[in-house]
């Protein structure tokens, strides 16, 4: 058999160990996410993150401030006033999540969990509330649908996240 001349001998094999000064010039470098997004993607995940956020925000003022459409609501359900600033609070950590580049991934589960809305509506509320003609409802559903788009596209952000393959 006949051996390559360009393969090192296992007897001249010499581990890598960097010395201290090696070490500290390598520690202070920041490695970047490569872009994973198309300018399309990060307009739309810009809008519906924009969206989702306004909506959710604007409806803060109402659950801190117990107006009475938002005591109604969770009266109804029979959680007020506990399950109101829980709510409250949870959109506004999904809000905030969804308007920090780094955590739109974030922002996208939370806000997608807190559109829990839309099934209390479909059972206990109903569609319309006070005359409001389903507004409170097309909100959730609105805010619900760019939760899910901004998760969709910042799936890759998640920690943990393994891509589904089709091998």
């Amino acid at each position: 058999m006949k051996t390559s001349r360009h393969l090192e001998k296992l007897e001249h094999f010499k581990a890598y160990n960097p010395t201290a000064a090696e070490l500290r010039k390598a520690s202070p470098r920041q490695v970047e996410d490569a872009e994973t997004l198309t300018r399309r993607q990060r307009v739309v995940s810009l809008a519906c993150c924009l969206i989702a956020a306004s909506i959710m925000i604007e409806t803060l003022f109402f659950k801190f401030t117990a107006a009475p459409e938002s005591v109604y609501i969770f009266k109804r359900m029979g959680t007020e006033p506990s399950m109101r600033w829980v709510q409250g609070l949870w959109e506004l950590a999904a809000s905030i999540g969804l308007l920090i580049p780094r955590l739109r991934w974030a922002g996208g589960i939370l806000t997608t969990g807190a559109m829990a809305a839309i099934l209390s509506h479909m059972t206990w509320l109903g569609y319309s509330i006070g005359g409001d003609h389903g507004l409170l409802f097309d909100m959730a559903l609105a805010t619900f649908t760019c939760g899910l788009t901004v998760t969709l596209l910042h799936r890759h952000y998640i920690p943990g996240y393994v891509p589904a393959t089709l091998y």
